[in-house]
């Protein structure tokens, strides 16, 4: 064999200087470490014909590369990084290593999605697409064959994560991964859930009920058809048919569209343009007040039917939206919601916080909230 002790101190540096992908630095390790081997191994027996003393010598030649291929691998890595390469979504390489939390510190976990909310993005604020990934990873289930909702976090796979009515959501999942390298005892469903409550509490929302327990499931085996999440150009028989599946009733139905008080549409995600209201990242009544008050005529557009306000066409409203109007049960709450920011909040917090929990297969005993 001809690796003599300088080859191998210059091969495991070089292997060091290649490494910055830790699964890299692991392969080829692995690589030059098992081809050292066969080589010995290969050498071995025309040694041992010329010097009957010579499988001492080959456990030498062995320990020789092996011991210098990990001191020159430790001296190589030991010039060109000072600490262990950070990997994953949004993590910048140069960034330092995220302080854990203990098990169940779910305080924690607020303080590191608050500290996302405010950014220049949108209106000022990740919050009203935090709520919009709570609500779509929630609002899937079936009350008669108990499938979906927010236990498993299937968006994280195909087909579910490209469905139409989750485009957009890829940027609000991947703002999340720091707080889940930060905290990684807890799941993402659980993550995902928690952030839409704190947005809400964070831009002046009623303070919402929130436990832990969700589990993520393993692969997207558990993912349910499309199709259960609103249609925005549909009208109250297909409000009806999406809440009533869930098990919310007609009231609930308006205090949870009650969210459109936040946030805008795009039209590269949903196909609509514009907000709700002209403070997008407060929450209020002002969806419904909005409503009440406006004259809302057909917007002039090439996209689909939306509605514009005929004052100043900067405000829009969805076929959904008006359907709430045009319908006697919905119109009742509309007014109510119009007239009483409380009992808005008092409302939806209840029916915000139901829609988070359901698929979930929680204890008989609740387990302690945040």
């Amino acid at each position: 064999m001809a690796l003599s002790t300088p080859r191998i101190l210059c091969l495991g540096s070089a292997l060091a200087r290649r490494a910055a992908p830790s699964f890299l630095l692991q392969q080829q390790f692995r690589m030059f470490s098992d081809n050292a081997a066969a080589e010995a191994a290969k050498a071995a027996p025309e040694v041992v014909k010329a010097d009957p003393g010579a499988k001492s010598k080959i456990r030498g030649v062995q320990m020789l590369i092996f011991g210098g291929l990990g001191a020159g691998f430790l001296y190589g890595y030991s010039l060109f990084t000072s600490q262990v390469p950070q990997t994953g979504p949004l993590v910048s390489p140069a960034a330092p290593a995220p302080k854990t939390s203990t098990p169940g510190d779910y305080a924690a976990v607020r303080a590191s999605i608050s500290s996302l909310l405010d950014a220049d993005y949108d209106d000022g604020s990740y919050g009203p697409l935090l709520v919009r990934l709570a609500w779509h990873a929630s609002g899937t289930y079936d009350k008669v064959s108990c499938t979906g909702g927010s236990n498993g976090a299937t968006m994280r796979f195909p087909p579910e994560c490209a469905w139409a009515a989750n485009r957009g959501l890829a940027i609000a999942r991947d703002l999340l991964e720091p707080v889940k390298a930060a905290h990684p005892w807890i799941s993402y469903s659980d993550l995902w859930t928690l952030a839409g409550v704190v947005a809400i509490e964070d831009m002046g929302g009623p303070t919402v009920a929130w436990r832990p327990g969700r589990v993520d499931y393993p692969d997207g085996s558990k993912i349910v058809p499309d199709g259960r999440l609103p249609d925005a150009t549909q009208g109250a028989k297909h409000l009806r048919n999406i809440f009533h599946r869930m098990g919310f009733d007609d009231r609930d139905i308006v205090a949870l569209s009650g969210a459109h008080t936040l946030g805008r549409c795009h039209p590269d995600r949903s196909g609509f343009s514009g907000p709700w209201t002209n403070a997008p990242t407060t929450f209020s009544n002002l969806y419904f007040q909005e409503l009440v008050n406006n004259k809302w005529r057909p917007k002039k557009w090439d996209g689909p039917l939306q509605y514009e306000d005929a004052k100043t066409g900067t405000l829009m409203m969805l076929p959904t939206d008006l359907a709430l109007l045009s319908d006697r049960t919905f119109k009742k709450w509309v007014s109510l919601y119009a007239k009483d920011e409380q009992e808005f909040f008092k409302d939806f917090a209840v029916a915000f916080g139901k829609l988070m929990e359901l698929g979930v297969p929680f204890p008989e005993k609740p387990a302690a909230a945040s």
